[in-house]
């Protein structure tokens, strides 16, 4: 049976929800090796939390060179890998590291790569949503190693309990993968919502909301959700562009996205249109966002809002 890697995706040492949604999709094609990248005397405990999904075994390569030498020598050791171990294929996540790995590992092996597909079959064809979501296409690897980048909250993750085997694998990270040195970093500030991008609600913002986001924090507050932001909330400095969805920002699928003040604009609806069902809060009721929603409200936010956050707490309470 065909073996299928998957870049394991850590915070705080633990396991991602996206690193099950990969071995999920992983498992439709073959046996699913995790990778664990990982600094130097922390692979053991960063395996320990795979304990879910169809993980059938564990490879975990340790090297300080991974924080000094970033996406280089993280691409470095998966070639290596791959080289070794011969795997029909290796997704990895679609944030911006792991497109990164993945154009790296491309080049490296001589393989075709796939982007932000949102859905793979068991003969690794590749669904994608392109041109702002006006078209959808299916894509398949013909030349080497099928190398896939998969959008995170597109695959429902298999979480049932594994018992994966652990192999661990000594690596010398080539010189010249240590030729760009990371000299500082700083990890993404933590707040008490969901991570954007793997968040299974989001609300977002936009130029309705003149600069206010109290009603649409304490709203996703209510439904445990993170906070998003169209291009115009976040050029007009009323929320960070790290939260900005769409285009030009991050590409988000949850489960449920509403969208508050949003006007609808084609590269705001490439980032959050593959969502499972969309809510849209708008007075305008012209709206082109309008024409994705599976259920819509013409009205001002401001009110709109606070009276669905207290129907969300009356039902939790």
């Amino acid at each position: 049976m065909s073996t299928v890697f998957i870049l394991a995706d850590f915070v705080n040492e633990k396991a991602t929800k996206t690193t099950f949604e990969l071995a999920t999709a992983a498992a439709r094609v073959g046996d699913v090796v995790a990778v664990v990248l990982a600094p130097t005397g922390e692979g053991a405990a960063r395996a320990a939390t795979l304990t879910s999904g169809p993980i059938a075994s564990i490879i975990i390569v340790e090297s300080s060179d991974f924080q000094e030498h970033g996406v280089s020598a993280c691409a470095d050791a998966i070639t290596q890998l791959i080289s070794q171990k011969s795997p029909a294929a290796f997704l990895v996540s679609s944030s911006a590291f792991g497109k990164e790995i993945a154009a790296n590992v491309a080049v490296k092996t001589n393989s075709g790569v796939i982007t932000d597909a949102v859905d793979i079959d068991s003969n690794l064809t590749a669904t994608q949503v392109i041109f702002g979501g006006s078209a959808t296409v299916h894509s398949k690897v013909i030349n080497g190693t099928s190398i896939i980048t998969l959008r995170p909250n597109c695959i429902t993750p298999d979480l049932a309990a594994c018992s994966a085997t652990i192999e661990n694998i000594a690596l010398t990270i080539s010189a010249t993968a240590k030729k760009a040195t990371v000299k500082s970093s700083q990890a993404p500030l933590q707040g008490g919502r969901p991570e954007l991008t793997e968040a299974n609600i989001v609300v977002s913002g936009g130029r309705g909301t003149n600069g206010d986001f109290a009603a649409v924090e304490a709203f996703a507050d209510s439904l445990g959700a993170a906070v998003g932001a169209s291009r115009a909330a976040t050029d007009a400095g009323w929320y960070p562009h790290s939260h900005q969805v769409g285009q030009t920002g991050k590409t988000v699928s949850p489960q449920l996205y509403v969208a508050c003040g949003i006007s609808g604009a084609i590269q705001h609806r490439a980032g959050m249109q593959t969502s499972k069902a969309i809510i849209v809060i708008n007075k305008d009721a012209e709206a082109p966002i309008f024409e994705l929603a599976d259920f819509g409200v013409i009205g001002d936010l401001f009110a709109v809002l606070p009276a669905a956050t207290e129907g969300v707490k009356s039902r939790k309470s």
